[in-house]
């Protein structure tokens, strides 16, 4: 039984890191890559890496580090999508021309228009 969970957390996690790859190929501007890479190539890795703790946890080996690995990927890899993609935004990196909103340019001109 816990090779078949095993296993069937695995093929999440790959299917998450192909999704994950097929839009960071795929989609058109830095916004929506790091959307594609923040959200499901961190699932496909906690995925995985549960996989790894289960099956290593039916074996009686109990690792810790997996287990602080996937809460530090789970808590640091969004963050640092959203890091990357506040930058591109306020270095002027331009929006794919078939977007239709952009909900930071109300906010950043109201603070460029604070600040001066």
């Amino acid at each position: 039984m816990i090779e078949v969970l095993v296993a069937v957390f695995v093929v999440i996690g790959v299917f998450f890191a192909v999704v994950s790859a097929i839009g960071i190929l795929r989609l058109k501007d830095i916004y929506s890559r790091a959307h594609a890479s923040g959200k499901s190539a961190t699932l496909g890795v906690i995925f995985i890496m549960l996989a790894v703790f289960i099956h290593f946890i039916s074996q009686g080996e109990m690792n810790a580090k997996v287990l602080l690995a996937i809460l530090f990927l789970f808590l640091t890899a969004p963050v640092a999508s959203l890091m990357v993609t506040r930058s591109a935004y306020r270095n002027g990196v331009k929006l794919d021309k078939n977007s239709i909103t952009d909900d930071l340019k109300e906010m950043y001109e109201m603070d460029r228009n604070q600040s001066k």
